[in-house]
């Protein structure tokens, strides 16, 4: 056996600690480079979060009303523009959205390829034949979901988390669903740097390799010691909370204030959007 043969025997035996050790940490450097884009000099992050949050919704309501393939092209193009200006990592970028569209839109959009009625644009073995409509409403929906979740993804990226929740709540968004938000953001990245913590302590103490079964074991006992101690922490965290002076409205130190910058942005995106919508009817 050769030496490449080897080394892909051993990637293949990885046990269930060493992939989930892996895919925590991968997990952990994504949210830590995400922290990191936010507080970067650019376009998006020099706006007043408010009108950011604005000016993204105005987007996505263009997005959903339009009816032409070159205006969502263009609103695309806006996003990708946006995401170069504000320096995020194109490459990131594009992949952060790409990756997982065809195993969720693309399941979606693949029946409307030989479902909807009209005339044919490719015959396929089987008897099976995609039609020109077909294609269309399919392409539509990739492109608008594409477009939505770029977006979205561009306003995470360039807004740090807690700025955002004042945001909304300045927003009159309900209280109740940023309280949610926040402690489930929170929560989320506590529990990944717990599930490490966990594995890696088991790791350690394990000399050679173990059984599927024991393998099996670990992750169940480890799921299980989790969540206890998420449930714990949940009481423990919410009466340190209360000790604390928080009665149901979260404070932080930010202050918004409006520049010329901004209400330029906003008229600006505004006029995009409003022209987006009447060339999209």
């Amino acid at each position: 056996m050769t030496s490449s043969a080897q080394a892909s025997g051993r990637r293949a035996r990885r046990g269930v600690i060493e992939r989930t050790l892996a895919d925590l940490a991968q997990a952990l450097e994504q949210s830590l480079f995400a922290e990191n884009i936010a507080r970067r000099p650019g376009l998006l992050q020099a706006l007043d979060p408010r009108v950011k949050i604005i000016s993204i919704l105005a987007l996505l309501i263009a997005v959903g009303l339009s009816r032409s393939l070159l205006v969502l092209l263009g609103l695309y193009g806006v996003a990708l523009v946006l995401a170069w200006r504000s320096a995020v990592p194109m490459g990131f970028f594009v992949k952060r959205v790409w990756l997982f569209m065809p195993f969720f839109t693309g399941i979606i959009a693949l029946p409307a390829f030989f479902i909807t009625p009209g005339p044919p644009l490719v015959a396929l073995p089987l008897g099976l034949v995609i039609t020109r409509p077909g294609a269309l409403t399919a392409l539509f929906l990739l492109l608008r979901v594409s477009t939505s979740v770029s977006l979205g993804v561009l306003l995470m990226l360039t807004t740090a988390w807690p700025t955002l929740l004042k945001a909304l709540g300045v927003l009159r968004v309900p209280e109740g669903f940023i309280l949610i938000l926040g402690m489930t953001y929170r929560y989320i990245y506590l529990l990944l740097r717990t599930a490490e913590d966990m594995f890696l302590s088991r790791k350690s103490r394990v000399v050679g390799r173990i059984s599927s079964a024991d393998e099996r074991r670990v992750l169940a006992a480890s799921a299980g010691t989790l969540l206890n101690k998420s449930l714990h922490l949940s009481g423990e965290v919410y009466l340190a909370m209360q000790s604390r002076g928080y009665r149901g409205q979260a404070h932080t130190l930010d202050t918004f204030r409006m520049r010329a910058l901004d209400w330029v942005w906003g008229l600006a995106i505004a006029a995009v959007a409003a022209g987006a919508i009447w060339l999209g009817r």
